[in-house]
């Protein structure tokens, strides 16, 4: 992997070797657009298997109903033999040197096993409680969250055959944080995209595209409007295209992306979605709601080191501990996990007895129009493995 370009560091050229030390790192992300900050393939799973011939693999139960649709997916990876140990981990929040944070140990383990499967966790509402959602993403620099969104057979919506791929970068763009007062009445905040961000998410995206089988990546932005910021995530997607000379290279506007989804989500089957953090928040949510909602979507928060898989609904305390919760979107980012690992024949087979169930109707859960429990519904795919 090339050094990234920072202060005092030295950087890269094609074709070159090594220059002098950076005298900023502004200047060298100005370089050359054909910079490049990643080897070929980035976010590989780099874990090691244990010594019973397993991955160790960090669990987040969460709160509410995250304990139980957590032993679900336990249950079922047991039965399909899947080789995974879990590692329980406390995200519990520590104040450390005046700043709210995970705990060390917890941090420890997901940095050692590389990947981790998290149920949903509640953020009390008021000043002073910091997203644990955001904090994992922060503490563990999960820069793309890649969201499949999939047609259920056996669940009726309006739309049929819905399979779609989007990935929203995660770590700046309105997101960062920015903000300030300017004058009474008056609030400023600012947009941050860079270089380097960009580039490794569409990295990401075009590398993801080719391993999935589909033959385009879309950009969807507002350059249009944001033309400084939108538009060097789009000069850098199209820098990032010439390297991927399989992949077809297409950018579509915001609005008319959502326009044509909502009117035939269909055309976008072939295509993988990229875009900044604002747009890939509300456009994976719509997405899911073409499928049916959040309880069936899967999301992966992934980054170069350590990747966070995770059910994106909320922890539904009103329904904890009384067997009423469905696991589908958990089992499915844990499938993703998998996959991520290159433990793709369980995640197949785990997939089929998942997608087999919900298609034959008899074990569904409320949400979904039947009267099985959380158990029910998971001992329904377990007998089909």
């Amino acid at each position: 992997m090339r050094p990234r370009c920072s202060s005092r560091r030295l950087h890269y050229l094609p074709g070159k070797s090594p220059t002098t030390t950076c005298a900023s790192w502004l200047r060298c992300t100005q370089l050359t657009a054909l910079q490049r900050f990643y080897s070929q393939r980035v976010a590989k799973f780099n874990g090691v298997k244990d010594s019973n011939g397993n991955y160790p693999v960090s669990i987040i139960e969460g709160d509410g109903i995250g304990p139980e649709i957590s032993q679900s997916v336990k249950d079922i990876f047991a039965a399909a033999k899947a080789p995974v140990t879990w590692e329980p981990v406390d995200v519990t929040p520590v104040f450390r040197d005046g700043k709210q944070t995970i705990p060390e140990e917890t941090i420890e383990s997901i940095q050692r096993n590389k990947v981790a499967l998290k149920g949903p966790l509640a953020t009390p509402v008021g000043k002073g409680h910091v997203s644990l959602n955001l904090t994992l993403r922060r503490t563990f620099n999960l820069f793309a969250n890649l969201r499949p969104c999939r047609s259920i057979a056996g669940y009726k919506t309006p739309y049929d055959d819905v399979d779609t791929v989007l990935i929203r970068e995660n770590t700046e763009g309105e997101y960062s944080g920015i903000e300030h007062v300017v004058v009474d009445g008056v609030v400023q905040s600012i947009k941050l995209i860079t270089r380097e961000a960009s580039e490794r998410v569409l990295r990401f995206a075009f590398q993801h595209a080719q391993e999935i089988g589909r033959n385009t990546v879309r950009v969807v932005h507002k350059a249009t409007i944001m033309k400084m910021s939108d538009g060097l995530f789009l000069k850098v997607a199209q820098d990032v295209a010439k390297d991927f000379p399989g992949i077809t290279f297409e950018s579509e506007l915001l609005d008319n992306t959502c326009l044509k989804m909502v009117t035939d989500p269909l055309p976008y089957n072939d295509k993988v979605l990229v875009m900044p953090n604002l747009y890939g928040d509300i456009l994976s949510d719509m997405c899911a709601g073409l499928i049916g909602g959040l309880g069936l979507t899967p999301s992966g928060n992934i980054g170069d080191e350590c990747s966070i898989f995770e059910a994106v609904h909320g922890s539904a305390p009103d329904i904890a501990g009384q067997g009423k919760a469905n696991p589908t979107a958990l089992l499915l980012s844990s499938l993703m996990m998998l996959r991520h690992m290159e433990l793709t024949q369980y995640a197949d087979r785990i997939e089929k007895a998942t997608f087999d169930t919900l298609a034959e109707g008899k074990a569904l859960t409320g949400d979904l129009g039947g009267k099985a429990s959380t158990s029910d519904y998971a001992n329904a795919i377990i007998s089909k493995l």
